[in-house]
């Protein structure tokens, strides 16, 4: 799987996970399990949380 593909998967299931919870500490805990950074963990919160918002405007 490419790291592009990875990354997506990633988001989308982070992205379920916050419309269940929207909770910030869930979320990072969520991302930091699947061994990312710590910065790369927060570029997923930012990511997310950007998503979901435009979801809920819809």
């Amino acid at each position: 799987m490419k790291s592009d593909e990875k990354r997506s998967h990633r988001l989308n299931y982070l992205l379920k996970s916050y419309l269940i919870n929207p909770k910030e500490i869930d979320l990072y805990r969520k991302a930091k399990q699947m061994g990312v950074s710590d910065s790369t963990a927060k570029d997923y919160i930012r990511t997310v949380i950007i998503q979901a918002q435009r979801i809920n405007s819809q």
